[in-house]
């Protein structure tokens, strides 16, 4: 980005014609940029552009180019990771040390895919009439990409390696809060010689930059990630069109914790599943589940831990814990928990904003206390609807069928985690959970080889490995017959 220059359209730095945003530090409240946004003409001409180059270049074609690119890429951000990461923690506060992993699995994530096309075959086969057919996957077209917040680097690489390794032309829009690091990778976009309007970006919240977008008739498909309430009006403008839609949306993922897991360990997996980055992660264990004979014991020694977390500045290598990404979203967290205690369920821990201090003086940013509720059911609006931060349930069950009951008690299905030392147990259980990522015996960890999504409301599709990638194809079946000769299946008429 060059000074004010924050659109990039057709191969080109722009400016925008929206409004100005203020760019937060949310570990102090301090304004680290300022950005033009997009207006709806813009949007506009960014989709005019894709369209155009999937037309007209041979980007569509040429899997070798996809190749070089996607690894140019992948290597200069290896180059700048760091930078990256800084970057990342600023605008998100989340600690330094995550932003790096996330730095690191978006490369990975580039090179898989550009590996992945390079390998690809098309599927034939010599069919029993003296056929032969070929499956192929081709591009869809023009591609909408649009990400959150909590994890703008991350789950925006999900979305461009496949879309672009698959011959997609792409307008990608990161959320309003978080453009930095996308702005920054869009600077390599253009320093590796990407075709122009082969990849765009475009700067805006919902009203004047997604929804111009989503519902335009020259894009062929909307890859979304964020909440179900968005995803449901998503997949509704689509369905106008019949427009090809991905939803990765909400969670309230439950954590297993069987009677045979000695307490340091289902404490450590609770802590690691239910605070990482703040709690604002889509599959974060909010819900735990214990048995009955280890309840007690557990919430006691998991108190005890919780307080202890290190909550502070996120550049800080010590720092385990970093701020919310915003005051608006500070105050729904709160909101909820005030929720809980209507609703009968009482605190173990937590509950409030924290005013960090800092050499004996206030300082600000938008903290909050790692929170925990006991005393629940599973009708309670903190049981049921997705919170997005530190904040977590505590449910005791006595069998395996009221476990799994209480598990898949919610309309949501994105993750689960279960914790047992007998594996037939765990397995068996996991075969009964109505979740797309399953973690047995750990939390967390994508892997960018397997698939990501979830069932019922958390979403529609997949992300990450071959299913990625198919995700931004359309299949297409040649069938051939060596010989052209007549068909016989009518007979001649005869005058």
């Amino acid at each position: 980005m060059h000074g004010s220059l924050h659109l990039y359209i057709d191969g080109r730095w722009i400016h925008g014609e929206g409004g100005i945003r203020p760019i937060l530090d949310p570990s102090n409240e301090s304004v680290l940029t300022t950005v033009r946004e997009g207006s709806p003409q813009q949007v506009d001409q960014a989709v005019q552009a894709a369209k155009k180059a999937f037309e007209t270049t041979d980007w569509s074609t040429n899997a070798a180019k996809r190749v070089e690119i996607l690894r140019r890429i992948a290597e200069l951000m290896e180059k700048s990771a760091e930078e990256f990461a800084r970057l990342e923690t600023q605008n998100t506060g989340k600690p330094i040390r995550e932003s790096r992993l996330d730095v690191a699995d978006s490369i990975a994530c580039l090179r898989y895919y550009a590996d992945l096309v390079e390998s690809r075959q098309a599927w034939e086969k010599d069919m029993s009439d003296g056929t032969t057919s070929r499956v192929t996957e081709e591009a869809i077209g023009v591609c909408a990409l649009i990400v959150p917040w909590n994890f703008p680097l991350l789950l925006g690489v999900w979305k461009l390696a496949p879309a672009l390794a698959a011959g997609n032309t792409v307008i990608f829009k990161p959320s309003e809060w978080t453009p930095l690091t996308f702005l920054k990778l869009s600077l390599l976009m253009d320093e590796v010689g990407i075709p122009a309007g082969v990849y765009n970006l475009v700067l805006g919240d919902g009203q004047q930059a997604g929804m111009p977008l989503i519902s335009h008739p020259d894009v062929d498909k909307v890859s979304f990630t964020g909440g179900s309430s968005t995803g449901r009006t998503i997949y509704t403008e689509c369905a106008k069109q019949l427009k090809r839609v991905s939803l990765e949306l909400g969670g309230k993922s439950p954590l297993l914790i069987f009677e045979d897991v000695d307490i340091e360990t289902a404490v450590d997996w609770t802590m690691f599943g239910a605070f990482f980055n703040q709690g604002q992660v889509c599959v974060a264990s909010s819900r735990i589940l214990v048995h009955q004979n280890l309840h007690d014991e557990f919430l006691n020694r998991l108190c005890a831990r919780v307080s202890q977390i290190r909550i502070g500045d996120p550049l800080d290598e010590r720092t385990e814990m970093g701020p919310i990404i915003s005051e608006p979203h500070l105050r729904k967290i709160h909101q909820y928990v005030e929720i809980g205690l209507s609703e009968g369920a009482v605190l173990a821990a937590g509950g409030n904003r924290i005013s960090r201090v800092k050499d004996g003086a206030n300082v600000s940013g938008y903290y909050y206390q790692p929170t925990i509720f006991t005393h629940v059911t599973q009708s309670m609006r903190i049981v049921q609807e997705e919170i997005f931060g530190p904040v977590i349930t505590i449910q005791a069950f006595s069998t395996e069928d009221q476990a799994i009951e209480l598990a898949n008690g919610t309309n949501y299905g994105l993750a689960a985690g279960v914790l047992s030392r007998d594996l037939d147990r765990a397995k068996r259980v996991s075969g009964r959970l109505k979740a797309g990522t399953i973690w047995i015996n750990g939390y967390h960890t994508p892997h960018v080889e397997a698939p990501w999504g979830g069932f019922k409301q958390s979403g529609i599709g997949r992300e990450l490995g071959p299913h990625g990638l198919s995700a931004f194809t359309e299949v297409k079946h040649v069938n051939t017959n060596q010989r052209l000769q007549l068909n016989g299946w009518y007979s001649f008429s005869h005058s």
